[in-house]
């Protein structure tokens, strides 16, 4: 997992905005465009950064780019800041 570019990419709200578009499932880049009031390449450059961190994944239909969330890779990162953050209660048992 590339640790670095996974907190780079969700430290922008835009790129967490297209996060959370992707939730409710797979979507071309033209409808992740119609979220947004910036440039196609502005909105590109957010796409690159979040393929960089492998939270999406991209395919082409035809004409259309498609984006889907990589769910494996939240679930490393979830793992990884549960590890992080692990307290271990008074009586030496984990939580």
């Amino acid at each position: 997992m590339r640790t670095q570019e996974v907190f780079k990419a969700i430290s922008d709200p835009t790129r967490r905005k297209v996060l959370k578009l992707l939730q409710g499932g797979s979507k071309s880049a033209g409808e992740l465009a119609e979220a947004f009031d910036i440039t196609k390449g502005s909105l590109s450059h957010h796409f690159n950064v979040l393929k960089a961190a492998d939270l999406v994944r991209c395919e082409r239909r035809g004409q259309q780019i498609v984006y889907s969330l990589n769910t494996t890779v939240f679930e490393d990162v979830a793992a990884l800041l549960l590890d992080l953050f692990k307290v271990d209660k008074p009586n030496g048992e984990e939580r």
